[in-house]
């Protein structure tokens, strides 16, 4: 039997256990924003006939470098804009940082 020391196990949950797992939690999420990209882009990159993806061949094939340049920078800017948002959630879940 698990010795609790007055405390319930809804409260060992939400004091204890849930605070020290949210920093593995977090850089998991961190990671998998980051692979979610790798497979949008490759997945478009492969089978698509619009967006992002379907620009950076097409313009690549007609050699049109803005279309692939412009493509780039705007996969760049939603990548920096998912960190971002995910950075923030770190900075709101973990207050000791």
């Amino acid at each position: 039997m698990l010795q609790t020391f007055g405390a319930t196990r809804l409260q060992i949950l939400q004091k204890v256990i849930i605070p020290a797992s949210i920093p593995t939690i977090v850089s998991a999420v961190k990671i998998n924003v980051g692979l979610s990209w790798v497979g949008v882009i490759v997945g478009e990159l492969m089978v698509s006939r619009a967006g992002i993806g379907y620009l950076i061949v097409y313009g690549s094939q007609v050699f049109r470098l803005d279309l692939v340049i412009t493509s780039v920078i705007i996969l760049a800017i939603l990548a920096t804009f998912m960190y971002q948002g995910v950075a923030y959630l770190e900075k709101k879940l973990m207050k000791w940082r």
